[in-house]
């Protein structure tokens, strides 16, 4: 399949190694993700401050804030969730992506430090972005947030979570979501779609470690008919009323079939939703070669996709 990948994205490929997910190589795995967090500088103009929320179980729950310095007006809001197939990464693996949400959009994010699996399975990581979420709209007044424009988004297990927290927030009637931006989302346990049957190895992520991801987080719930739409959002059987929707995902990724499958429901069900398949692309692939022009031009997309989303509020608000 190397042959379909985009030329600016095989030296990332390249570099990128496969690796063997097992519950002894989890901490050696998280370890060395976090060395490979690049470290940013924030502008003068900009924020960025951790603090500690009170999470789902009564224990503290890290996010992280970035916000324009100077801004006196109510602004909206982005709570971010990290991806890792639900077992790796941090908030401190996406601040660059953050900070650039806040200048280009002139909003503020909160990251959110979820806990992960398998040490956490389900619902522990939905529940910790559902506290995040809730944390943000019940604060509106103190953090300076306009709580009709609250929005959500994630890459990989943080799109599946993003899908899964807007049926949350959906079915618990608070708070009201605007829009939802789940990037090539993790959601769909099942594992068996032609596209994850394609890509069975290497390819950043694949079939082989989908699963173990997929096992790791739904403990006794795999491989059963019992799990919820919470935990899957492919298993929903009902998609209506969900918020404004931008997704994406390349040709090369495992999760490009139950993504246009989520995608079409969408639709059906009367969601507005916009789509972008990446030829040549394949798992990760912005984050992973940042400076190819397909990347460029998807970080672009993300960012326009969240400026749609809020200024939509403000276009029906004047209606």
């Amino acid at each position: 399949m190397k042959n379909r990948v985009n030329p600016e994205l095989l030296g990332g490929l390249e570099l990128f190694k496969d690796f063997i997910i097992r519950p002894e190589f989890l901490e050696a795995l998280r370890q060395g993700a976090g060395q490979m967090d690049i470290p940013v500088t924030v502008d003068e103009d900009l924020s960025l401050e951790n603090d500690f929320i009170e999470g789902p179980d009564g224990n503290p729950l890290r996010v992280r804030i970035y916000r324009p310095k100077s801004s006196k007006e109510t602004l909206p809001a982005l709570l971010w969730i990290h991806g890792g197939g639900y077992i790796l990464g941090s908030i401190d693996g996406d601040d660059q992506l953050c900070l650039g949400f806040v200048k280009t959009t002139h909003c503020v994010v909160v990251s959110v430090d979820y806990r992960l699996a398998p040490e956490h399975p389900y619902p522990a990581p939905i529940e910790d972005c559902y506290a995040a979420l809730k944390w943000i709209a019940d604060n509106a007044e103190h953090l300076n947030i306009d709580p009709n424009r609250i929005g959500v988004a994630g890459a990989s297990a943080g799109g599946g979570l993003t899908a899964a927290l807007s049926l949350l927030a959906r079915d618990r009637q608070y708070p009201s979501l605007c829009f939802q931006m789940p990037l090539y989302p993790m959601i769909n346990d099942r594992n068996n779609t032609p596209s994850a049957n394609e890509v069975t190895e290497g390819f950043v992520w694949n079939q082989q470690a989908n699963e173990v991801g997929w096992k790791m987080y739904l403990g006794d719930l795999h491989g059963t008919d019992q799990v919820p739409a919470y935990a899957a959002p492919a298993r929903a059987d009902d998609y209506s009323n969900l918020p404004y929707t931008y997704t994406c995902v390349g040709q090369l990724d495992p999760f490009r079939d139950e993504t246009i499958t989520y995608v079409t429901k969408l639709a059906q069900a009367g969601v507005d939703v916009e789509f972008h398949l990446y030829p040549g692309a394949y798992h990760g692939f912005e984050g992973i070669n940042p400076d190819a022009k397909i990347s460029q031009q998807a970080l672009k997309e993300y960012t326009q996709a969240v400026k749609n989303g809020f200024d939509r509020v403000r276009v029906e608000s004047n209606v």
